[in-house]
Order: C-alpha cells, then structure tokens, then sequence
C-alpha cells in the first residue's frame, strides 16, 4: 500500500510539476531540458506501476500532455531519447491498463498519433540518429505497434471514423517504413544482399516480416467495416504500398514457406481484399502488376512441398484427346477412391503409404489426399510440416478472394490477363511452379482452395462472357508457344477449360466441389460460343452431364440441388443457338435407343421422362421440363418423335395437381382457397408442363406465323422484300438444319393431330385452373396456333378456342391471365377465316378495349397490340376482300368506334403502347371515311369505303401522330410514318385542302432528313411517295422534290452509318431511288420558278444518276453470268419490277418539258437521248 502511494505521489509530483513549468511555452531546448531533468529522472517501473490506480481521466489527460510536449520537442535533432521514452512508456501504460476504458478524445488520439509517428520518423527516416541500429529500429517499431494494437483493442468500438483513418495512414507509413528496411537488407549500400536462404535464417529479417505482418493484420482489422467511407488518398497509398510490398516479395523471390511468410503473406492479401472491395479509384495501372503476384500466390505451399499423389497412370491413359473430347473420361471414380486411413495412422505414414505416389509433387489429386474440412488440419492431427501446407493454404484462399475482387472492380483489365490465369494447352497435367485457376481447381490438396478456385472461375466467366461469346474462336492449327491471335487464345482456353471441368465432372466425389463446378460449367456454357469451337465439344458436354446427373441417387435429399444444378447446365446446353447439327444427332441416337420403362437411364429422354413423373421432388420435375423445352424449341424435329411421351407425361402431372372443374363452376374465392394449399413449386412444374405443350406444337407446326396481310398498294411502292413489313414468330429457332431429312419417318401433319389432342385432352384441364400461371401457360398456347391448324378444327373446337381467349381477358382478375389471353386475342384475331366473322372479332375488340384500361403497364401492351392487330385484320377485309359481307353492320360500326377512340386513348400512354396506338390508327384511316367538316355531307352518300367516321376524327388523329413522332421513340416515329402512309391512301381525305397537310410533309422530310434511324427515314420516304398525283402536295411539293434530291445526294456519300444501320442502307438507298423518280414524274413547266431553276442546277448530277439507271435497266432483261443471289441480279430484279420502266420514262419525260420550256435545250436533248436509249 506505502509503494502504491509512493509511486502515485510520485506520477503525480512529475507531471504537477511538468504542468507548472510548460504554462509559459518554454522555447524547444527548455522543453527538451525540463523532460529529461522531470521524466526521464523517474524511475520508470515507478510510474507505469501507478497508472491502474489513478482515475482513468488523470491517466489520459496526463500521457496527453506528455506526448503533446514530446511531439513539440521533437524539432530537437537530440530528442530521440524523450520520445522514446515516452512512446515506451504509452506502451506500458497502454498495456497495463488496458481493461479500463481511457476516455480519450479526437485530439487526444491525434497527439497521440503525432508523436508515434514522430519516433518512427526518427527512427527510420533519419540515418544520422543513434537508433540507425537495427535491433533498435526493431524494438522502436515493436512499442509503436503494440500501443496501436491494444489501443485498436480496448478502442476499436468507441473511436470515430476520423481516428481510425489517421490510425490507417499511420499503418500505411509503418508498413511503408518497414518495407524500405527490408530494401536496405536485401540491397546493403545499394549493392546484392545475402541470398534468400540466409535471409530467412537472419533473426533482423524476422522480426520486420513480423513486424510488417502484425502492421497489416492491425490496418486490416482498422479498415474492417469502413472500407466504403474510405478516402480516396488513403485507399491510394494503401494499394500503392501494397504493390510495393508484393512486388518485393515476388520479384525477390522470398516467398519461403514458413510461418512466418504465411503469416505475411495472408495479411497482406486480407488488406488488398478490403482495399478492393470498393475501388476509389481507377485500377487498370495495378491489374497487371496485381495478377501477376497473385498468380505466383496459387502455388504458394505446395512447389517444395512433401509429395502427393497424382493419378498419373489415369493421365497418361486418359481419353481427352488433344484432337476432341471423348465421352468415357477415365474410369469410374468407385475404383479410384483409397481405403480410409484413421489420423493416428496419418502420423505414422504421412499422405500415403503408396511409393509410386511420390511421382508428382506439385499438387494433389482430387481423389486422393485432400481433406474435407477444416477439422482434418487441427493442431493434433499430422506433423507440423502438414499444419504449415494447411497454414500456406489461407495464403493460396486469400489470393483467389483478391483475384475475384479484381473480377468484379475491372473486368475490362483483366481480360487482357487470361493468359496468366488459364492454361491454353494440357490442362491436366500438372507443371511445376505454373501456377492457374484450373491447376488450384483441379490438383490443390485443400477443398476449400478448389472450391474458392471454382468460384473465382465463375466471377472470371460472369464478367467476360460477352467477350468470350463474341471474340473467342478455336484453331486446332495454332502451334503452341507462337504467336496467337486473340480470338485463337481464347478459343484453347475455352477448349482446356471444358477439358478441365469435365475430367472434374467424372472423377471428383466431393458433393460441395462438385456443385460449385457445375455453376461454373453453367456459365460456361453460356459463355461459349459452340460455332466456332470444335463440333463435337457441345455432344460430348450434354453426354458427360448426362452420365453424371443420372448417376446421382434420386433418394437422398442431399443430393437435390446437386441433381438440380445438373439439369440445369443441360437445359442450357440444349437452348445455346444456333442450333447444333452434332447434337442433333446426338438426340437423334439417343431416341433411337427407345423409351424403356424398365431401364429409365437407357436413354436420355427416357431419363427426362422419368424425372418428370409426378413422384419426384418439384424442382428435379421443373428442371427436366425445362430441358425437354429447350431441345423441343432448338431441335424441332425430335417434338414429332417424342410428343406421345410428353403428351402423357402432361397429363399425369394435370391430373395430380388439377382443379376438379367438372361438378360445378368454382368462384374466386374457391381458387384463392385451392392455391394456398398447392404449393408455389407445384405450379411452376405445370406451368412448365404446358410451356413444354406449347413449344412442341410450335415445332410441329415448323413455326409457321400467323396470315400476313400486307396492303397491295403498298406492296407496289416498296418493291424490295427486305425493307417490307413482315410478321415474324420470335419463338422460332434461328438456324435451320435443311441437309436432315424432315420426316426422318414419322408421319407429319403440320401439328393438327396434336392440336386435336391438346385441344381435348389437355388444355380442359388446365385452362380453369386454379394456378394462374398455369392458366396463363394455357392461354399463351393459343397464340402459337397457326391459321392452317385452326381451319382445320371443327366448329366446336374453334368455339373452344375463341371462347377460352375472350372469358379469360374479360373475367379472369389475375393481370397475367388477361395478358395472355390479349395475346392469343391478337393472333387469332389474324387468321383469314376469323376476319370475316364480325361477331367474333367484335367480341375481340371489346376484350381488347377492356383490357387497355387496366393500371398495369404489361396488360396494356398486350391489350394495344391486339388492337392494332385487330385493325390491321379489318383494314385487309375491307380494302382487299371486297366480296365480304358483314354480318351485322349495326354492331360493326359500334365497335369501329370503339376501336378508334381507344387508339386516341392509347396514343397517349407511354412508347410501348403509343407505337401500338399508332400502328393501329394508321390501319383504321386507311378504310374509314374521313372527310373535312365541310365535306362530310358531301361525300357521305358517295363514299366507296364501307365506313363513314365522324368528321373530328381526321382531326384528332393527325394531331395524335403529330404528337407522338415529336415525343415518341424510333419505334412510335416509323409507326406513324406508316401510318401517315395508310391515311394518305384513303380516297376520302383531299390532301390539298387539308391546312395540315404542310405540316406533315414537313414533318416527314425532317425524318427523311435528319433521322439516324435507317428504318425510320425508309418508312418516311414511303410515305412521301403515296400520293398518286401533283396536285396531293400542294404547296409542298416544292419542298418535297428539292429535300428529296437532297437526300438522294447525301446518302451516296454518307460513310458515317453506324453498324446497326448497315443492313437497311442498300433498302434506304433502293427506296430513294422510288421515291425520288415518283415524285419528279410529277414535275411540270407550270411549277414554280424556284422548282425549275433547282432543277437546272442538278441537271449534271440527275443526268449522272439517270444514265447509271438506264444502264442498268438496259441490261435488265438479258441473261447474268452470276447466281441469282449476286448484287447485279437484285438491282436488275429492283428495276426491272417499276411497273415496266414507267415511273423511270415518266421522271425522264417530265424533267425534258422543264428543261424544254425553260430554253435549256442543250440540256434536254442529253436527257432525251437518255430516254431514247430506253425506247
């Protein structure tokens, strides 16, 4: 008790006094004088032994002005010792009294800080002090990193955002000072250090490394949940010194394989996995250099290693030929799995007790000797030099982290790094110190590396897979070690890494390695593009897959989401397109094998089917749907072999989950009750059912689309097929197997028969269901039915369809059944037999209205895009089958109505179904009578057009296409320029007296003009060359003919087009050429002044243009020496189809009157000499 007062008396005597002496700011050299003679007189034990009993605010306010007037001290070249001290005695104290909370506040701690950073200046900074020694550097830079770390220990909590950054930069200028230390030692006086052996062996060297390790384990746990306010400096002179460090230690070739290193090395990879999480700043200047180290790490541990043991025997007799991979890979991994060997055993006999496993030491077989957790390296268990390889481990996991940090920060740096990180040739062999994901994935004695090199395998493939699928390309040619292109580098890689995952597929036994490689085939799949890879890579993939996946026990719930995963990766191989001649023929022995109830793995479609049977668990049933979906939409011509098989398996699973709809109707409230019992994967598995349905009657029906009514005027003006309207059917695959033979034996109707059976069997079961995705599943089969299956249906089947469609749009409440329902709507709405019964389609006009009020977005899409199509359908009955007769005109005209005010509605929603809108107003001007105000009664008796519209109609519409081409995106602005197209075509509208008509010409010849969309200005010049007459443009014509040529002019010497618009250049350009003679076939003397002296200015430029097509219209009609395919032949075809040269002689005949009556005779005779070498 007397020595713990006399030790407080004592702390409190030197600082009272301290405090007395220091309150008139004593010069530096005072200060210095008054520390040694107060503090350093003391006994030093003495004071740190009273600090646990003094109040903990005396305790900190005292160190506080103690490192404060340390740190002002410290401009003294002679100061050293008072800051050494009194760092030693912060440590002390700091350690003492660590269990008490020293309130210690944000200047205090950056005091604190200043003067550490003070002694380390000192210390390390200046060559001349007496600390220069090593040893002493190395106890100084020990003190500074004990306080940091019992203070981030006793602290960490408590401290605020800013002291933890001003401690981060202190580690930084630490590990920094240390770094420059460990320089010095490698390069004494700048000349080659010791070798590396005796560095290791040098205790100096140690203690630094263990120094740099505990400053990088103390930055880590600083930076640990602040990275995102991390400030940009801060984050930039941490990866700086980082690289530093990792540079060092490469290029210096010191990663030795001791605690110590390991230590190091995994603190190091901690901090940069922080640093990386949320880049500050760009990386691309550090990619490089970072790949490169880590690449190195991958290997860490294992190049000097004791032995392992490596198949080398399977290797050497493996079946993945460097020419293409074989389906048997290696032999079954039953045989290949050791006897289990208990730990004390291990002790005794290392890894294994089998002398030709000492072949390979590089790495460990992934069936052989590597552990299953964490557990199988404890303290207890092996010799220390098998605790170190499970040490060096971390370093290798800590490695694959960073490097799939980098995967997600720059992605764009790091493609040009495969090489680095992927082999290009043998992948299964192991090398010697060539270190790549795939050697880590396959041979790394340590699960959790391989999993991790899996995983960092996917984040690779997750932010490449567009470059892959559009650069990469294999060439068996290409010689190893010279020179190879990109794409050829990236075509090996893709080749060995299919090679790699699939010798992993047959042989690995590890459930959690198994499924993290199969997410990783998964999008190794989707990032391959097959084409350009070889042939039979793809078959061998699907066969590999299959004999794994049916190989795993449907018995056991663990292994679900390994069989799911399994399945998953095959239905991605059967959706790649384009489709696959080789793995159509793969499909097609496999269904030559037959369909065995007694052998369910005989086959693989026999496989499906048995996975698809009710009694299996709902995801494995979804899954194996999904993969005979995928193969029936790119493969169509094996849905007619296997559609009795799906047919029945359908309708086992609708007859376990169905809603038993044959005792009464059931209400709402019924459904509501039913889907709480069924549960959500139940409904998944029959919506997929009927997809599946519906993909294989789309394949049946060879994806045939729907009536394509295209209006004949039109077709006469746009005279090339390629920039014409067609309705395409998006589900169809997109590339055709033409060499097969199509039947291949079966008996084929075009998909009638099993419309048929669809139609009675399955789809009464479905479609009332209480599931509302199976409903909508339904619904949507409708609209792959083709024109040619629905004729052929009796009358009563067609009521079916048609009334399934119209009482699910108008009654079903769920949103997704409606939209389902308007699509179909809008299909069958385009059948030839359905446009002449105006009941239906007067039912199909209120379903589709109903629907465009709805508040969600999709619903009204659909619903708009029915009523275009709606139109579209009425629009060809009464402009092209004139024979029709309605059935009830009363009604007819009520709809009409309806159909145009619902499209005004719609024009003012947003793009999507603005462009529908238009779409189908443009149909509806083109047959409804639409005179003026003035001219309605005049023309309404008269009218040759079925339909007579109210007067405000022709107003509101060409204000709403006014509206939407100024605010609408590309898809409105061509959708009313073809609209303006039909409107300009209704015989009803006197364009000339129309005070609109300037504006929309106006309006077209600006897009013509200025768009950047090659779609939008051919449909604008289309338009422009309706008119059938001068006297239709009015006082624009004019303008018309002067922009035209203009136009014409510009795009001969446009280079500018960007690549989307390459395919539509040769139809803008065919296009202009129409337009332009149609409109200058109009030319007369009688035009203005203006008019006739343009066209005097561009006499040399027309007579050029009209000389190129009279040349190539001469020729027109003799035989070409190339294929009908060839450019000659298709400008000839194009020209020699302007309704026999007429509009050519017209245009050529009306610029000779102008030129003639203007005196410019010269002029005319060169153009009539033109026209004569036509006659």
């Amino acid at each position: 008790m007397a020595s713990s007062s006399s030790a407080i008396r004592s702390w409190r005597t030197a600082f009272l006094t301290l405090r007395d002496e220091t309150l008139a700011s004593p010069p530096p050299q005072v200060l210095l004088a008054l520390l040694q003679d107060l503090m350093l007189s003391h006994s030093f034990d003495v004071l740190v032994s009273a600090a646990p009993d003094l109040p903990p605010h005396e305790v900190n306010s005292d160190l506080v002005l103690l490192a404060e007037l340390a740190s002002d001290s410290s401009v003294r070249r002679d100061s050293y010792d008072v800051l050494l001290w009194t760092c030693h005695l912060l440590m002390q104290i700091h350690e003492v009294s660590c269990k008490l909370f020293l309130d210690i506040s944000n200047s205090s701690w950056t005091i604190i800080l200043r003067i550490l950073q003070k002694v380390l200046e000192h210390s390390f900074g200046d060559s001349d002090n007496k600390s220069s020694e090593s040893s002493n550097k190395t106890r100084v830079m020990a003190e500074v990193l004990d306080i940091l770390r019992l203070s981030m220990k006793a602290y960490r909590r408590h401290n605020s955002h800013l002291e933890i950054m001003e401690s981060a930069r202190l580690l930084v200028c630490t590990v920094s000072y240390l770094h420059a230390e460990l320089l010095n030692l490698h390069y004494p006086h700048g000349i080659r250090g010791p070798s590396n052996d005796s560095l290791s062996r040098n205790p100096i060297c140690n203690n630094l490394w263990d120094a740099q390790s505990l400053a990088l384990s103390i930055m880590g746990d600083s930076l640990t949940g602040i990275v995102s306010s991390i400030p940009i400096d801060l984050w930039q002179s941490t990866i700086e010194v980082l690289r530093k460090v990792m540079d060092y230690l490469t290029s210096k070739n010191l990663l030795l394989e001791n605690s110590v290193m390991s230590r190091l090395l995994t603190n190091l990879l901690n901090v940069l996995h922080i640093v990386l999480l949320e880049p500050k700043d760009s990386l691309s200047g550090h990619v490089p250099g970072l790949v490169a180290a880590l690449q190195l790490f991958l290997s860490y541990g294992l190049a000097s290693g004791t032995p392992l043991p490596f198949l080398i025997n399977d290797l050497k007799g493996k079946s993945l030929t460097s020419n293409g991979l074989e389906s048997g890979l290696g032999k079954s991994r039953k045989s290949d799995a050791g006897p289990y060997r208990p730990p004390h055993l291990r002790k005794k006999d290392g890894f294994s007790n089998n002398p030709a496993d000492t072949q390979c030491s590089d790495y460990l077989s992934p069936n052989f000797g590597f552990t299953s957790s964490d557990s199988d390296h404890s303290d207890n268990d092996g010799s220390a030099k098998h605790v170190d390889r499970y040490r060096s481990s971390k370093v290798r996991l800590a490695a694959l982290v960073c490097i799939q940090d980098l995967c997600h920060a720059d992605p764009k740096s790091l493609s040009s790094l495969w090489t680095l990180l992927l082999p290009e040739n043998d992948v299964l062999q192991p090398r010697k110190y060539e270190a790549n994901l795939m050697a880590s994935l396959l041979f790394d004695p340590i699960i959790k590396v391989r999993m991790e090199s899996a995983s960092t395998l996917a984040s690779m493939l997750d932010g490449h897979s567009l470059t892959l699928s559009q650069v990469a390309e294999y060439n068996e040619s290409s010689k190893c070690g010279s020179f190879t292109t990109l794409s050829s580098s990236l075509g090996q890689k893709l080749k060995q890494f299919h090679t790699g995952l699939l010798y992993l597929l047959q042989h690995e036994t590890h459930n959690g390695l198994l499924a993290s490689s199969l997410k990783v085939i998964l999008l190794l799949i989707s990032a391959t593009p097959y084409e350009r890879m070889p042939s039979n890579l793809l078959p061998t993939l699907i066969g590999s897959l299959h004999s794994r996946v049916k190989e795993i026990p449907l018995s056991k719930s663990s292994n679900m989401d390994l069989l799911v995963n399994g399945l998953a990766c095959l239905a991605v191989c059967f959706s790649r397109s384009p489709s696959s001649f080789h793995v159509l023929k793969f499909l097609e022995e496999d269904i030559s094998q037959g369909f065995s109830s007694n052998q369910p793995e005989s086959s693989m479609f026999c496989f499906l089917f048995h996975l698809s049977e009710s009694k299996n668990h709902p995801s494995i049933i979804y899954e194996a749907l999904q993969i005979l979906r995928a193969a029936s939409h790119n493969y169509p011509r094996i849905a007619t072999r296997i559609w009795g098989h799906i047919s029945v398996s359908v309708s086992e699973l609708l007859l376990v989950g169905r809603w038993d709809s044959d005792s009464e109707i059931c209400t709402n409230s019924c459904k509501e009750e039913f889907s709480k019992t069924v549960s959500a994967t139940t409904e998944k598995c029959l919506m997929a059912a009927i997809k599946v349905l519906d993909e294989c009657l789309r394949a049946v029906s060879e994806f045939k689309g729907v009536d394509d009514f295209q209006d004949l005027r039109l077709l006469d003006i746009q005279r090339i097929s390629s920039s014409t309207r067609t309705k395409k059917i998006s589900s169809a695959p997109s590339f055709e197997l033409d060499d097969l033979d199509t039947s291949n034996g079966v008996s084929t109707s075009h998909g009638i028969d099993q419309w048929n059976e669809v139609i009675s069997n399955h789809l009464p079961k479905s479609l009332p269901h209480a599931s509302p995705m199976v409903r909508a599943a339904s619904l949507t089969c409708f609209a792959g039915m083709t024109s040619s299956v629905f004729t052929s249906l009796t009358k009563g089947k067609q009521e079916f369809v048609i009334s399934s469609a119209v009482t699910a749009a108008l009654s079903d409440a769920v949103p997704s059944v409606r939209l389902a329902a308007c699509r179909a709507i809008g299909v069958l709405t385009c059948f030839s037999c359905i446009v002449s019964r105006s009941k239906v389609i007067n039912e199909f006009i209120r379903a589709a209205d109903y629907n465009s009020h709805d508040p969600q977005s999709s619903v009204r899409i659909t619903a708009s895009w029915a009523l275009a199509n709606i139109c579209d359908a009425l629009r060809h009955r009464e402009t092209e089958l004139i024979s029709v007769i309605c059935e009830d005109e009363t009604t007819h005209r009520d709809s009409i109505s309806l159909l145009v005010e619902s499209a005004l509605r719609l024009t003012k929603d947003s793009d999507k179904i603005k462009s529908n809108a238009v779409r189908a107003l443009g149909n509806l001007s083109r047959f409804i009578s639409l005179p003026s105000y003035s001219a309605a009664e005049k023309l309404k008796s008269f009218s040759t057009l079925n339909f007579n519209g109210n007067h405000f109609w022709l107003e509101k519409m060409v204000q709403a296409f006014v509206s939407c081409v100024t605010t609408g995106n590309v898809k409105v602005q061509w959708n009313v320029c073809h609209a303006l197209s039909n409107l300009f075509m209704n015989e009803t509208i006197k364009l000339h007296q129309m005070s609109w008509a300037p504006t929309v010409y106006s309006i077209l010849l600006l897009l013509l003009r200025d768009s950047t969309n090659f779609k939008i200005r051919i449909h604008a010049a289309v338009a422009l060359a309706v008119p059938t007459s001068r006297l239709a443009y009015g006082s624009s014509f004019s303008d018309v003919v002067q922009s035209i040529e203009h136009v014409r002019e510009s795009l001969v010497l446009d280079t500018s087009s960007t690549p989307s618009n390459f395919k539509y250049k040769d139809n803008l350009t065919k296009q202009m050429t129409l337009t332009t003679l149609h409109v200058l076939g109009f030319v007369s003397p009688s035009d203005d002044q203006a008019l006739r002296d343009f066209l005097f200015k561009k006499a040399p430029l027309l007579e050029e243009w009209f000389k190129g097509l009279t040349s190539t219209s001469a020729t027109c009609g003799q035989p070409s020496s190339k294929g009908p395919s060839s450019t000659h032949n298709e400008e000839d075809s194009f020209l020699s189809s302007v309704t026999n040269r007429t509009i050519l002689l017209a245009g050529l005949e009306s610029l000779i009157n102008v030129y003639r009556s203007s005196n410019h005779h010269i002029v005319s005779q060169r153009f009539e000499k033109l026209l004569n070498s036509l006659s």
